[in-house]
């Protein structure tokens, strides 16, 4: 079996991923994109989580040995938190900035000293959140061997990134095999296919 498209083809069925070249969504941070991405959903479907969870499982053995999971705040911390329920293994889940009040912790959870640990993370667009809770784990001491997601866009600045912080970076699925997943099932057409494949370079350059 194909994981990755068939992850891409279960994401477009429940509405996880959608695709509107002609009329593009507007991100948060004002970019006008023709795909917008709510892993999140996926928790909602109990078919298509449990196969994402056994996915995440078999992606996981892709990595050297770890003795934890860590999720990235927010949408990371599901899906970290079934790796680990499944593997047994601790979990702890990484905050994009520390709690302002109480211990401010920006790590919640508590990771063994001297841990190997995989960080979980949903979607990868440019790297920046997935790679400030790498480096948050690395401050405690601890092994970062990883980071496992569900869905990357592909960006070449992303995969740069993650190469200059010389962190192994698996995901899922992908942008390329989600358009060639579309386009076989008919979701988009071959015009719709060339505007998304410029929108990918363009953006992610």
């Amino acid at each position: 079996m194909n994981i990755a498209a068939e992850i891409a083809k279960r994401l477009l069925q429940i509405k996880a991923i959608k695709l509107s070249p002609q009329k593009p969504f507007t991100w948060a941070s004002g970019i006008l994109s023709p795909i917008y991405c709510d892993n999140r959903i996926v928790l909602s479907h109990p078919e298509v989580r449990d196969f994402v969870k056994k996915c995440l499982i078999e992606k996981s053995k892709d990595f050297s040995n770890f003795d934890a999971v860590a999720g990235v705040a927010t949408a990371g911390i599901a899906h970290g938190m079934l790796l680990a329920d499944s593997l047994g293994v601790p979990f702890a889940y990484v905050r994009s900035k520390a709690k302002g009040h109480g211990r401010q912790n920006l790590i919640e959870g508590e990771l063994p000293k001297g841990a190997k640990v995989l960080v979980v993370e949903d979607l990868i667009s440019t790297g920046g959140s997935s790679l400030a809770a790498v480096e948050a784990v690395r401050e405690e001491g601890l092994e970062v061997v990883g980071v496992l997601a569900i869905f990357s866009y592909n960006f070449e600045k992303a995969i740069q990134a993650f190469e200059k912080a010389n962190c192994p970076l698996e995901t899922l699925s992908n942008y390329d095999v989600l358009v060639r997943e579309a386009l076989a099932i008919k979701y988009v057409n071959l015009i719709d296919v060339d505007m998304l494949t410029t929108w990918r370079t363009r953006t992610g350059s």
